[in-house]
């Protein structure tokens, strides 16, 4: 038998900073860059009720780790569960089972921080944002860790909500905060551009960008949806998390790609290739860069290793036996 911790939610919740998220994520994403395993996500949709099963997995060999998500959401409860394995990546052996939901805002908003490290004008200090629920606050404490914040222009359909997230943000960061009335009013002037949205269309108009922006997307991944339009991705040097979503998942490539807006080879590189520094990535500061980010096990992985090291240093979670193959494969039970 081997010992494994389990960790419910309310030991991961506070347990690191958007910053430690972030150093993790890097480190994950550069070791993807230099080879890793990671593959994108698996998606099973059921049509009564409706509900999505989804997993995805990677292996971080220099963090000692491997594991993904298995999550589901909607289904009879019309709810989200997320189910965080985490291996060593030696010896295979099981080291944790984490309730990964409240870990998801800040490992996701890491990867976007990430992707705005390594692409956005160093310079950048004006933000837009479209989304005002979790991942949109997750993507603004990430990005603040990266960039010198100043602005931050929010928009969402619904005028309450856009206001009370701008009220919420304006007295956590140190940034000015402010809802906008319109999606052009978001996007006009914007160093960044964050789109954390469910939309199944594009939330701007790619003509509004201004040279030198960058643009991360964090939820587009389905093939008919997208939060970018073909404008976008065809004036961008674009950014993909994994290669292998492109023809998946990725909703505003692979449309644009069905619109003749682009070929199919338009994607520039991999976040990892861009991290590890294989590939280049913004080379001139009126590029517009795109990183297109649909959740993978790279930042999962990284995240539920930098949360349970913390978890064992501060004697959180609860001790579970799993039984090796050796002993319990043997059909005779």
């Amino acid at each position: 038998m081997t010992e494994t911790l389990f960790l419910t939610s309310g030991d991961v919740a506070g347990l690191a900073t958007p910053a430690e998220y972030v150093d993790a994520v890097r480190e994950g994403y550069r070791q993807r860059g230099e080879g890793a395993p990671a593959e994108p996500r698996t998606a099973l949709y059921n049509d009564d009720p409706p509900g999505l099963f989804t997993s995805y997995t990677a292996v971080l060999p220099d963090t000692g780790a491997m594991g993904g998500y298995m999550y589901s959401a909607g289904f009879g409860e019309t709810d989200a569960w997320f189910v965080t394995p985490l291996f060593d990546a030696e010896s295979g052996e099981p080291l944790a089972l984490i309730d990964g939901a409240s870990m998801n805002p800040f490992k996701t908003a890491a990867t976007g921080a990430v992707g705005v490290d390594a692409l956005a004008r160093p310079d950048a200090s004006s933000l837009a944002v479209f989304g005002s629920g979790a991942q949109a606050r997750g993507q603004l404490r990430a990005i603040a860790t990266v960039r010198d914040v100043e602005t931050v222009w929010v928009y969402s359909p619904t005028k309450s909500s856009r206001e009370s997230f701008a009220g919420e943000m304006d007295r956590r960061l140190d940034a000015s905060v402010a809802a906008v009335s319109s999606s052009a009013a978001a996007v006009e002037g914007a160093d960044i551009v964050v789109t954390a949205t469910d939309s199944p269309e594009p939330v701007f108009d790619g003509d509004l960008l201004d040279p030198g922006t960058h643009v991360t997307a964090m939820g587009q991944y389905h093939p008919e949806k997208r939060e970018l339009d073909a404008t976008t991705i065809a004036r961008s040097k674009y950014v993909v998390d994994l290669r292998g979503r492109l023809d998946q998942d990725a909703g505003a490539y692979i449309q644009a790609v069905e619109e003749g807006a682009i070929d199919a080879d338009h994607c520039h590189a991999e976040l990892g290739e861009v991290v590890a520094g294989t590939v280049e990535g913004r080379t001139d500061p009126e590029e517009i860069t795109v990183f297109d980010s649909g959740g993978t096990g790279i930042e999962t992985t990284a995240g539920a290793a930098l949360v349970f090291e913390k978890a064992r240093e501060a004697g959180l979670g609860q001790s579970i036996e799993f039984a090796p193959a050796s002993d319990a494969l043997t059909g005779r039970n």
